[in-house]
Protein backbone atom coordinates (compact mmCIF):
# COMPACT_ATOMS: atom_id res chain seq x y z
CA UNK A 1 0.00 0.00 0.00
CA UNK A 2 1.13 3.54 -0.74
CA UNK A 3 2.30 5.74 2.08
CA UNK A 4 -0.25 8.44 2.97
CA UNK A 5 1.33 11.27 4.98
CA UNK A 6 -0.91 12.38 7.86
CA UNK A 7 -0.01 16.09 7.59
CA UNK A 8 -1.63 16.56 4.17
CA UNK A 9 -5.19 16.87 2.84
CA UNK A 10 -6.39 14.83 -0.15
CA UNK A 11 -8.93 15.07 -2.94
CA UNK A 12 -10.90 12.10 -4.22
CA UNK A 13 -9.10 12.74 -7.54
CA UNK A 14 -5.79 11.78 -5.82
CA UNK A 15 -4.22 15.21 -5.44
CA UNK A 16 -2.62 16.21 -2.15
CA UNK A 17 -2.34 19.68 -0.65
CA UNK A 18 -0.04 21.09 2.01
CA UNK A 19 -0.72 24.57 3.38
CA UNK A 20 2.22 26.81 4.33
CA UNK A 21 1.02 30.22 5.50
CA UNK A 22 -1.56 31.08 2.82
CA UNK A 23 0.10 29.06 0.05
CA UNK A 24 -1.06 25.60 -1.00
CA UNK A 25 1.55 23.22 -2.38
CA UNK A 26 -0.16 20.67 -4.62
CA UNK A 27 0.82 17.39 -6.24
CA UNK A 28 -0.52 13.92 -6.93
CA UNK A 29 -0.47 11.13 -4.38
CA UNK A 30 1.85 8.14 -4.38
CA UNK A 31 -1.18 5.98 -5.16
CA UNK A 32 -1.87 8.06 -8.28
CA UNK A 33 1.79 8.03 -9.33
CA UNK A 34 2.00 4.25 -8.91
CA UNK A 35 -1.27 3.76 -10.81
CA UNK A 36 -0.08 5.92 -13.71
CA UNK A 37 3.31 4.25 -13.96
CA UNK A 38 6.33 6.14 -15.29
CA UNK A 39 5.47 9.83 -15.65
CA UNK A 40 6.85 11.22 -18.92
CA UNK A 41 5.30 14.70 -19.21
CA UNK A 42 3.42 17.26 -17.14
CA UNK A 43 1.47 20.03 -18.88
CA UNK A 44 0.49 22.94 -16.64
CA UNK A 45 -0.40 26.27 -18.23
CA UNK A 46 -2.27 27.80 -15.30
CA UNK A 47 0.41 30.16 -13.91
CA UNK A 48 -1.26 33.39 -12.81
CA UNK A 49 -4.77 31.99 -13.23
CA UNK A 50 -7.48 32.07 -10.59
CA UNK A 51 -8.92 28.57 -10.27
CA UNK A 52 -11.93 27.30 -8.38
CA UNK A 53 -11.81 24.18 -6.21
CA UNK A 54 -11.71 20.97 -8.28
CA UNK A 55 -11.16 22.86 -11.56
CA UNK A 56 -8.68 21.36 -14.03
CA UNK A 57 -5.22 22.94 -13.86
CA UNK A 58 -3.23 20.69 -16.18
CA UNK A 59 -2.51 17.19 -17.42
CA UNK A 60 -0.06 14.50 -16.47
CA UNK A 61 1.10 11.92 -18.99
CA UNK A 62 2.56 8.53 -18.25
CA UNK A 63 3.54 5.56 -20.34
CA UNK A 64 0.01 4.23 -19.63
CA UNK A 65 -2.32 7.22 -19.87
CA UNK A 66 -2.97 10.95 -19.85
CA UNK A 67 -4.87 12.20 -16.80
CA UNK A 68 -6.32 15.57 -15.87
CA UNK A 69 -5.06 17.38 -12.79
CA UNK A 70 -7.60 19.12 -10.56
CA UNK A 71 -6.85 21.82 -8.02
CA UNK A 72 -8.01 20.74 -4.52
CA UNK A 73 -8.49 24.33 -3.25
CA UNK A 74 -9.47 27.61 -4.90
CA UNK A 75 -6.83 30.25 -5.50
CA UNK A 76 -4.33 31.90 -7.82
CA UNK A 77 -1.49 29.78 -9.21
CA UNK A 78 1.73 31.54 -8.18
CA UNK A 79 4.36 28.95 -9.08
CA UNK A 80 4.83 25.87 -11.23
CA UNK A 81 7.55 23.34 -10.43
CA UNK A 82 9.80 24.01 -13.42
CA UNK A 83 12.07 21.11 -12.38
CA UNK A 84 9.38 18.74 -13.67
CA UNK A 85 9.83 20.00 -17.24
CA UNK A 86 13.09 18.09 -17.58
CA UNK A 87 12.54 15.65 -14.70
CA UNK A 88 8.91 14.47 -14.68
CA UNK A 89 10.12 11.30 -12.96
CA UNK A 90 10.38 13.32 -9.71
CA UNK A 91 6.65 12.70 -9.34
CA UNK A 92 7.29 8.94 -9.27
CA UNK A 93 10.41 9.19 -7.11
CA UNK A 94 9.28 11.72 -4.49
CA UNK A 95 5.73 12.96 -5.12
CA UNK A 96 5.38 14.67 -1.73
CA UNK A 97 8.58 16.72 -1.83
CA UNK A 98 10.50 17.40 -5.05
CA UNK A 99 7.59 16.12 -7.17
CA UNK A 100 5.12 18.86 -6.19
CA UNK A 101 3.39 20.38 -9.23
CA UNK A 102 2.01 23.84 -8.40
CA UNK A 103 1.73 26.38 -5.62
CA UNK A 104 -1.23 28.70 -5.26
CA UNK A 105 -2.41 31.47 -2.98
CA UNK A 106 -5.41 30.08 -1.13
CA UNK A 107 -8.60 32.01 -1.80
CA UNK A 108 -10.84 30.30 0.74
CA UNK A 109 -9.46 28.17 3.59
CA UNK A 110 -12.94 26.64 4.01
CA UNK A 111 -12.16 24.60 0.88
CA UNK A 112 -9.98 22.39 3.09
CA UNK A 113 -13.10 21.14 4.85
CA UNK A 114 -14.19 19.48 1.59
CA UNK A 115 -10.96 17.45 1.42
CA UNK A 116 -10.05 14.14 3.02
CA UNK A 117 -7.70 13.48 5.90
CA UNK A 118 -5.16 10.68 5.56
CA UNK A 119 -7.33 7.96 7.14
CA UNK A 120 -10.33 8.82 4.96
CA UNK A 121 -8.13 8.94 1.86
CA UNK A 122 -6.69 5.51 2.70
CA UNK A 123 -10.24 4.12 2.71
CA UNK A 124 -10.82 5.10 -0.93
CA UNK A 125 -7.56 3.67 -2.23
Amino acid sequence: MSAVPENLKYSEDHEWVKIEDNVAIIGITMHAAESLGDIVYIDVDSLGKDLKQFEKFGEIESVKAVSDLFVPVSGKVVEINEELTNNPEYVNEDCYEKGWIIKLEVENSNDLEKLLGSSDYEKII
